[in-house]
């Protein structure tokens, strides 16, 4: 199996992946739940993890990286604890359901909600940002690369807008934390949401949200975190503010592991490996009678995704098509982003969605090509 479904979860990982979960299998006890070796292991891992991810994202508290199952959970934590009725956000068409329903909810209960539209090609109008202001305007909610297309929002603009206007950033980071530098301190961003199981190539059920210093989160959940036990109340302090429950301890060894993998490797080594990887892909298929590839090549940096259509044909019997003939993994349908799909004209016919990691190589990126060629050939007819 060519394996090109990296921007829903990367299938292979670094081998020592798998190695620290079995080992903290068999070896942590729960975290902040006693004073012995297996509770201490496991908080030893939890924390060096948390600081490497504060490393990588630009945290600036160690403490203030919290876990989570996965960026849907981090992003709902952030929009729910953040803001409330009245207050107005600026989105844009091309987000994740895990931003537009959290945004929705907030819009039932008496907030509201405005997006930046996109074109036909997935770019956004950044001039809209200005006109979508509000007296009441709270934050900017946005991705930081659209899971469909690939084309990367300018978060260095967007921080800037945000802080002339005295507004919050969210940003979802669930397609580039690990593939892109972040830097939340120095871009601005209050909340990064990421998910461990996409670019970070760690387990899945792992994720979480790094907070600026001076936020004040609403607990999402309240339960217990190992301390403060006799309070009636969530423990206030970050970490365990947001951290109710047992955390994923041994899918967070694995995570510590993955984040050990990218930064002996470089992410920017990576990202180039990757990049030029989709760029060989699209230089290869855009010109193919009857295949039309979304978003904007121009862009000097994009997340590593290509996303066609054949013809009139329906998205899913393409990608499948792909697994029985060619062995090959996409993903098709809406891809969980409707308003870009709109946006895009392809609500009824979806989208095929190639995406790469590190591990793939030119091979297999040529033989996905030549697939594509030869369906392509196949839906032109005699």
């Amino acid at each position: 199996m060519i394996y090109l479904d990296n921007a829903a979860t990367t299938r292979t990982k670094p081998p020592a992946v798998a190695r620290a979960v079995l080992e903290a299998l068999s070896s942590y006890g729960n975290c902040g739940r006693g004073a012995h070796e297996g509770a201490l292991s496991a908080a030893r891992a939890i924390y060096e993890t948390r600081e490497k991810i504060a490393a990588l994202l630009g945290c600036p508290r160690v403490d203030h990286v919290c876990f989570t199952q996965n960026s849907t959970q981090a992003l709902n934590i952030a929009v729910s604890g953040l803001l409330g009725p009245g207050d107005h956000v600026i989105s844009t068409d091309l987000e994740h359901n895990s931003v537009l329903r959290p945004l929705y909810r907030l819009r039932e209960a008496g907030g509201a909600v405005d997006f930046v539209p996109a074109d036909r090609r997935g770019r956004l109008d950044y001039g809209a940002f200005e006109a979508l202001l509000r007296p009441e305007t709270r934050a900017v909610a946005c991705t930081h690369a659209s899971n469909l297309t690939g084309d990367v929002v300018d978060i260095a603009w967007v921080g800037r807008f945000a802080r002339e206007h005295g507004l919050l950033l969210l940003l979802d980071a669930s397609q580039t934390a690990g593939v892109l530098p972040i830097d939340m301190s120095a871009l601005g961003i209050d909340v990064v949401c990421f998910t461990g199981h996409k670019g970070l190539m760690g387990p899945q059920g792992t994720g979480g949200l790094c907070l600026r210093e001076g936020l004040e989160i609403r607990p999402f959940a309240v339960g217990g975190t190992g301390v403060q036990s006799y309070s009636e109340a969530q423990p206030g302090e970050y970490p365990a503010r947001l951290e109710a429950g047992t955390l994923n301890g041994h899918g967070l060894a694995g995570l510590s592991a993955a984040l050990d993998f990218l930064a002996e490797t470089g992410i920017e080594n990576i990202h180039a490996h990757e990049d030029a990887l989709a760029r060989r892909f699209y230089g290869a298929v855009r010109d193919l009678p009857g295949v039309t590839v979304y978003g904007d090549f121009d862009a000097p940096v994009r997340a590593p995704i290509v996303a066609l259509n054949i013809g009139d044909r329906d998205s899913a019997e393409i990608s499948d098509e792909l697994a029985e003939r060619f062995a090959i993994a996409t993903r098709p349908g809406a891809h969980c982003a409707p308003r870009l799909h709109r946006a895009l004209g392809t609500e009824e016919q979806g989208a095929v969605r190639f995406s790469w990691s590190c591990f793939n190589t030119e091979e297999e990126t040529d033989r996905a090509a030549e697939a594509v060629r030869i369906l392509a050939r196949e839906a032109a007819g005699p």
